[in-house]
């Protein structure tokens, strides 16, 4: 009975084909902005938990607080210093410590000029980068120890269309009016700001800049046998006290990587809610356009019902028809959205990949995303139509009969 329902469903919908695509706008529309979005926010999400997979989960990150807390004396103290870089390495917590420092730069190339992200690492620190899958080279080197005009440059400066000239290993570029070759290139990351960094050793930085202590962030792997969020918390007390701050007022943070992945996760899944939520919208008007389809359906086919309940329908029997009619609607528009909806993730994927350089932007397609988005939109429908069946069903068979 129930398969009879359906193709007696089918049949009404392309009756009506024209009216059934009408209705289906704000269903499909809805259903392919949740997919897109739910499958680009799932690939995003993959992408950073696997960054955070190859950092490990013995690091911690240790960072400046971008604003002063209540009680902090001034605005120097919120900067992190190789003061602090030595007393961390002189933790029993703490297996390695390696600083970073990162600046935003003027760099020019023949008459061109950009401002981009420059780093500063210390030679010896790079076989510790190398663990985490960072400073990997893709043509050329390193720069080594003691060389102080040598330069490892991002992925674009060569690859990509960073230069309008031609840029290679062996260039000569400036870096705030200083000049330095270019030993090697670094492996793309998919990162636009990584991917367009240039790498110098650490004391030219500090010259070049006018930073003799400062440290961007501060990178600590902990010993083995320490639970890295104790680990943390340890470190965070007594750098805490070496830097004479009181508690909860402190002018830096300690996470770890697990810590780290997490606070990104809760973030991103609020951000993901609301654009869900907006897209939700589509979906409900949708609804509102299968509700007025199906009350016009009944109107249209009292005497239909009418003559269905004189052979022997029950009310129980109308329910379902139109229920499963709307649900249709809802399951159709549903079907045509998902499609819709993973050809703007694939789209929007390649444009990421091909125009803007990033795998930030890739779409997972998780075969629950389609399922979930399939079952929403028949529930819908079926919700939709709801009121309608109930009023078909509630037709008593005499006046649907006369009706005109």
């Amino acid at each position: 009975m129930i398969i009879d329902f359906f193709w007696l469903g089918l049949n009404n919908l392309k009756r009506r084909r024209i009216r059934s695509w009408l209705t289906m706008i704000g269903i499909f529309i809805g259903i392919a902005a949740v997919v897109a979005l739910i499958s680009l926010g799932q690939g995003l999400q993959d992408y950073i938990t696997e960054e955070f997979e190859q950092l490990g989960s013995d690091k911690i990150l240790i960072m400046p607080n971008v604003f002063a807390p209540p009680g902090s004396i001034t605005s120097k103290s919120l900067i992190l210093t190789n003061k602090d870089l030595e007393f961390l390495r002189g933790l029993r917590e703490v297996d390695e410590a390696r600083g970073y420092i990162a600046k935003y730069g003027k760099i020019n190339y023949k008459d061109e000029s950009k401002i981009t992200y420059v780093a500063g690492i210390d030679a010896e620190d790079i076989e510790f980068w190398h663990e985490m899958d960072f400073f990997i080279i893709e043509d050329g080197r390193e720069f080594e120890k003691g060389e102080k005009s040598k330069v490892v440059v991002g992925y674009n400066h060569v690859y990509k269309d960073f230069w309008d000239k031609k840029i290679q290993v062996g260039s000569t570029i400036e870096v705030e009016g200083q000049e330095f070759k270019i030993v090697g290139v670094m492996e793309k990351t998919g990162d636009p700001t990584d991917d367009n960094a240039i790498y110098i050793p650490k004391e030219v930085h500090r010259e070049i800049f006018n930073v003799p202590e400062e440290e961007s962030f501060i990178m600590v792997k902990t010993q083995s046998g320490f639970n890295p969020e104790d680990a943390a918390e340890t470190i965070k007390r007594k750098l805490r006290n070496f830097r004479n701050e009181k508690e909860d007022q402190e002018t830096f943070s300690v996470q770890t990587s697990e810590q780290l992945l997490e606070s990104f996760q809760n973030i991103f899944g609020v951000v993901q809610a609301i654009l869900v939520g907006i897209a939700g919208i589509s979906l409900l008007v949708g609804g509102v356009g299968i509700m007025n389809t199906m009350y016009t359906s009944v109107l249209e086919r009292t005497k239909e019902i009418g003559t269905m309940k004189a052979i022997g329908a029950r009310n129980s029997d109308i329910l379902k028809l139109f229920l499963i009619e709307s649900g249709l609607l809802g399951l159709v528009g549903g079907i045509i959205g998902v499609g819709i909806g993973v050809g703007l993730a694939k789209a929007t994927e390649a444009i990421a990949t091909i125009y803007l350089g990033t795998a930030l932007l890739r779409a997972s397609l998780n075969p629950n995303i389609i399922l979930g988005a399939l079952a929403f939109s028949f529930i819908i429908g079926t919700l939709s139509g709801l009121l309608p069946a109930r009023q078909a069903a509630s037709l008593k068979p005499v006046d649907a009969l006369r009706y005109e």
